[in-house]
């Protein structure tokens, strides 16, 4: 059930640094204002791939101005992104222009041999006395490096209101690269709906930590939260309640585009979901003729699992399914599209492999690559599907070899455990919110693993990355999303992003625990776990 060391030395000895609160910058002269604690160059989650201090340093001032080369459109956009971070805790104009210069703040794309060797999404900042210069071979590694630099930087960057200064950076050079292409967080907004402006808010969360994929699961059996032209009343009726009973809701194709930009915007993919042919009871009784016996079942507000499903043998089932899939996929421009297929416990295995072979090649018709859960191992994934792994220790043997056989013959996998990954699930038996049927899944045993070893036979270059999954059973709100979220998605994201070698729980709690400050000024009400070392603690 799912809803459910390459660490330099220099790393290692620069988080001791941060531990002792040291900081890298000369103390302020008599009289002066006392300077916070600057970060130690690379005390940043995700762990960078390499972090070596040198010299003093730069600093933002009223005078700094963000450097972009005339014509490049993707430099101005981050350049104005970082604009808009840095404005209204610093208080400071920092106009970006295209103008010379080899002072201030200098963002550049550029296809140099140094820059391609750190991959499409990696980056290179270099911080020093009257310049931080932040370099990339694309404008998804420039964003990236952003982020970094957002971290670097005081915590109270964060605030919307201006705040004391000074904005001071550790002197020397960060080179940094993903360890894998994929690194997501899924969000269910079908149990309970989440309006846009929420979406956006995690989205920026996710940002944060260089997650670069966004899972939206869009159906289920208490609602359907996308508008399908050709079946309005997916949206209108299925759509119209959730969990719990309240009023649901749903995204017009207008919002979701909505979404899917703003989270390009972030440098996120969308990949929305269409679970089938199990929960989908929110379908079934929008449309009487999709269910087996012509008679449409009444909506559901409850949060049992596996008792719904299409109708396979039924003609219309595939009209339904060829139009929602034609519909969604021209309006999301990632390569994939998730299919589901998890706990069909009503549909035969006979009837769940025919379903999936019909289903397939549908996605490929409209130019999307297949994702499905797990369970479409036990089919026949179709040449580029990639399967998502939700097991756990006490996943079955037979169901894991299905996965791992998968993998062997060419299928890739995304790992989202759920006694490790599932961020809805109880941190303790007292977490007020969450489910536990995997077990409580406190920070440590979050972090704790290794994707490349974890599914035991799977060649390693099978795993594509990681994802975090949010299932909103019990979550309502933007202030419940974070509490389960925060602390674990960072460190979901550090195993998809950072170095095997750099892998340390006693390093990463220190690192972790920096990050307090920063989620306080956000307004992200996070979970204190007693296993972290959280400042003042």
């Amino acid at each position: 059930m799912r809803s459910h060391r390459r660490t330099t030395r220099v790393l290692g000895s620069l988080l001791l640094v941060a531990a002792a609160g040291i900081s890298s910058f000369a103390a302020a002269p008599s009289g002066a204002a006392a300077s916070p604690t600057v970060t130690p160059l690379g005390q940043i989650v995700p762990a960078p791939l390499k972090a070596e201090p040198a010299g003093p340093g730069f600093e933002i001032t009223a005078k700094t101005r963000i450097r972009v080369e005339k014509g490049n459109a993707a430099e101005r956009r981050a350049g104005e992104y970082l604009a808009d971070v840095l404005r209204p805790a610093t208080g400071y104009k920092l106009p970006v222009t295209d103008s010379g210069g080899s002072d201030g703040i200098r963002l550049r794309i550029s296809a140099e041999p140094a820059n391609k060797a750190l991959g499409a999404e990696g980056y290179r900042v270099i911080s020093a006395r009257g310049s931080l210069t932040i370099t990339s071979w694309s404008d998804a590694g420039l964003f990236h490096g952003i982020q970094t630099v957002r971290q670097q930087l005081p915590a109270a960057l964060e605030k919307k209101t201006r705040q004391r200064g000074p904005w001071r950076i550790a002197g020397g050079t960060i080179e940094d690269t993903p360890r894998y292409g994929y690194r997501g967080t899924m969000l269910d907004v079908s149990r309970h709906f989440f309006t846009v402006d929420q979406v956006k808010r995690y989205i920026d969360q996710a940002a944060l930590y260089k997650m670069n994929k966004l899972h939206l699961h869009l159906s289920d059996d208490q609602g359907w939260r996308i508008a399908i032209d050709s079946w309005p009343r997916l949206a209108t009726y299925g759509g119209s309640t959730q969990v719990g009973g309240g009023k649901g809701g749903y995204y017009t194709k207008a919002q979701y585009k909505e979404i899917v930009a703003y989270a390009a915007s972030r440098h996120l993919e969308v990949i929305p979901e269409i679970d089938m042919p199990g929960h989908t009871n929110a379908a079934l009784a929008s449309y009487a003729d999709l269910n087996c016996n012509g008679v449409a079942p009444p909506l559901y507000t409850g949060t049992e699992v596996g008792f719904s499903s299409l109708c396979v043998k039924k003609d219309v089932t595939y009209d339904f399914v060829d139009d929602v899939i034609r519909e969604l996929a021209a309006l999301t421009p990632g390569e994939y599209l998730h299919i589901g297929g998890d706990e069909a416990h009503s549909t035969s295995h006979e009837d769940f492999v025919a379903f999936m072979e019909k289903v397939q090649p549908v996605v490929a018709k409209y130019g999307k690559k297949v994702m499905g859960w797990h369970q479409l191992a036990g089919a026949d994934p179709v040449k580029g599907a990639v399967v998502q792994y939700w097991g756990y220790d006490k996943t079955g043997a037979a169901e894991r070899e299905e996965v791992v056989n998968a993998a062997k013959n060419g299928t890739k996998l995304v790992l989202s455990p759920a006694d490790r990954a599932y961020i809805d699930h109880k941190y303790t038996k007292d977490t007020p919110l969450g489910l536990s049927w995997a077990g409580y899944v406190e920070v440590e045993r979050s972090y704790d693993w290794d994707p490349a070893t974890y599914l035991q036979g799977a060649p390693a270059d099978s795993v594509m990355g990681v994802e975090a999954p949010l299932w909103t059973e019990t979550l309502s709100t933007s202030a419940h999303l974070d509490y389960m979220a925060f602390p674990r998605l960072p460190g979901i994201a550090e195993l998809g992003w950072s170095p095997a070698a750099t892998h340390d729980w006693e390093k990463y709690k220190v690192r972790l625990a920096a990050q307090a400050p920063r989620w306080d000024a956000l307004g992200i009400g996070y979970y204190k776990s007693p296993q972290v070392p959280w400042p003042g603690k």
